[in-house]
């Protein structure tokens, strides 16, 4: 039969995305797994697998790169598991109840933008999982805002979600309903990737 290497630790986050959604739900760990293909998605029996922990601050994009390296290891190890016959299957029926499965279906725009309403820490791990690609979005003064990096702040504040409050100099941050999330990297529609304060010393809002 073939062998897949997937992104997550199987069962969990079967689908298109899961180190995305791994990040995007908080996680603080996922891992790679090799296992034998089905026809039925991300379902066979597993071969190999390796927990991975996530950081509080990495982004979906860091976390991969980790894993490919990882992956690849695994993957080696798994081929010569099967060639000299020390791999035993496991079904992932065996490993998780389904009842408890997390999954990770293919992001789309709905997805990606920004629900201001929020709390800053959710807004934040949508931020960090949706980066580099394909990035969270919302509106700046009617123009497409990509958000590829901030930080949450948990603070008491009179600001209605989704207000935004900046010096014109060093911070861009919007309001949530506990805080707000303080921009560090975006993109502007019809401009490229910057630091908020590049981007704000040359944008009039």
């Amino acid at each position: 039969g073939s062998v897949n290497l997937h992104g997550s630790l199987l069962p969990q986050y079967r689908g298109a995305a899961p180190i995305n959604w791994a990040v995007i739900n908080g996680e603080e760990e996922t891992g790679v797994t090799t296992f034998k293909l089905k026809h039925e998605i991300d379902t066979g029996d597993i071969l190999l697998q390796q927990k991975i922990s996530i950081g509080p601050n990495e982004t979906a994009g860091q976390l991969h790169d980790r894993m490919m390296t990882i992956g690849a290891i695994l993957l080696v190890e798994t081929i010569k598991g099967l060639a000299n016959g020390s791999l035993h299957e496991r079904p992932q029926s065996a490993i998780t109840p389904f009842a408890e499965l997390k999954h990770a279906p293919k992001l789309f725009t709905d997805t990606c933008t920004i629900n201001w309403n929020k709390p800053a820490e959710e807004i934040f791990n949508l931020v960090r999982g949706l980066s580099p690609f394909p990035g969270a979005l919302t509106l700046l003064n009617g123009k497409l805002l990509k958000i590829f990096m901030g930080k949450a702040a948990l603070i008491a504040h009179h600001f209605v979600p989704g207000t935004v409050e900046t010096d014109q100099k060093t911070y861009l941050k919007f309001a949530t309903p506990d805080g707000f999330l303080h921009v560090t990297e975006l993109q502007l529609e019809g401009k490229k990737r910057m630091a908020v304060e590049d981007f704000l010393r040359g944008y009039k809002g």
